[in-house]
């Protein structure tokens, strides 16, 4: 019986994380629900799989949840409540499933725990990529991959020499609007950008989806997992999104992961590798997807996945930069503020305008992500 501690329950991620637990509750129990403020959903969830501690970031949902005085069960509040129960709960598998900077600490408390680390929060390898990789090593914590393209590659690597591997190849749906040009972005609207014709996930990825900014932040993440450098990560358009990811050899052979799109099975492998067991809720029928097309992503079009690579060039604290100024672009659109060719353009000012720092460390990393924040805000 394997204890996890789900941070961000109420999400895609986290949801689908519990569908799994469903599946096999002879070996799974969940002790630890965070959330940030659904607390509709974590009430029916702590009913139902009866945790020991939920966290809630906003305080006054999480006084509503107290006062629901549900026996056996400690609420915390906060980002300070997110990083104690990290730090002290009873668990074995971290699952950091949370959106966004706040998904970092936790995640770094988990790891100095020594816990295996189902990861699914894309900022904190794309913001602390290096800082966590050492500290993985210093405190022999197992970090394992939750994304789809990311497991995917994990999956065509097992058994591998390293030394062999040509390049690894990103798949990418190309989102809403892939057939659209860079004239059309200009004038799109919210509704579009969150229509994504293949995946079902939350407002903010949606739209990182659908500037392929999602993809940039994933190619800062292979990076990091997978200790290579830029030069051989690839990023191809994949509408289909059967192939999750693929990883070429030196003699031309290509190994790719393929299965109907569904977030529960790099959830399951996450959870139970080295096992690989029955998944009931997914099937792939292969002749009923009958083509499977692949394309050049436009780097032009699409600024957000070039500024991506580019910050692997500088380091530092750029790809912080990155992450904290498309966050706030993001927000912006999504509250009408700002244009969608806008989100790449307040990114760019932002990289040029803050300073970067070498080998940042954790305090570092924050006053970086706070400066930055109030930067882009201000950017008219």
């Amino acid at each position: 019986m394997k204890k996890i501690a789900l941070f961000g329950s109420t999400g895609s991620i986290g949801t689908a994380t519990l569908d799994v637990v469903r599946q096999y509750p002879d070996r799974f129990s969940v002790e630890v629900l965070c959330v940030n403020t659904g607390i509709d959903l974590l009430r029916k969830q702590i009913a139902e799989f009866r945790p020991k501690v939920a966290v809630v970031r906003d305080p006054a949902k999480a006084k509503e949840l107290r006062g629901d005085n549900i026996y056996g069960l400690t609420v915390l509040e906060g980002d300070e409540g997110l990083n104690e129960a990290a730090r002290t709960a009873d668990y074995d598998i971290f699952t950091g499933a949370m959106v966004g900077f706040a998904g970092l600490q936790p995640t770094i408390e988990a790891i100095k725990r020594g816990k295996r680390i189902a990861l699914a929060n894309k900022e904190t390898l794309v913001v602390a990529g290096e800082l966590v990789k050492d500290l993985c090593l210093k405190y022999h914590a197992e970090l394992l991959p939750v994304d789809s393209e990311h497991s995917a590659i994990f999956q065509c690597l097992i058994g591998e020499n390293i030394q062999e591997v040509e390049k690894l190849i990103l798949t990418a749906s190309g989102g809403p609007f892939l057939n659209l040009s860079a004239d059309e972005l200009a004038s799109v609207t919210v509704a579009q950008a969150l229509n994504h014709p293949t995946w079902k996930m939350g407002s903010k990825i949606t739209i990182d989806s659908a500037s392929m900014m999602n993809k940039g932040l994933e190619v800062i993440e292979a990076h990091w997992l997978f200790n290579f450098p830029k030069e051989k990560i690839e990023v191809v358009i994949h509408p289909q999104s059967v192939i999750h990811s693929m990883v070429e050899f030196v003699d031309g052979s290509i190994k790719a992961q393929l299965s109907t799109p569904d977030m529960k099975i790099p959830i399951q492998l996450a959870l139970t590798y080295p096992e690989r067991l029955p998944a009931k809720y997914v099937t792939t029928h292969l002749p009923s997807i009958r083509n499977l097309t692949f394309f050049e992503p436009d780097y032009q079009k699409f600024r957000c996945l070039k500024l991506a690579f580019d910050v692997l060039d500088t380091g530092g604290t750029t790809s912080c930069i990155l992450n904290a100024s498309n966050e706030v672009a993001v927000a912006r659109f999504l509250n009408g503020e700002i244009g969608f060719q806008q989100i790449p353009e307040i990114i760019s000012r932002s990289l040029d305008s803050i300073q970067n720092t070498s080998r940042p460390d954790l305090e570092t990393l924050i006053y970086c992500d706070q400066t930055t924040r109030s930067y882009a805000a201000s950017l008219v």
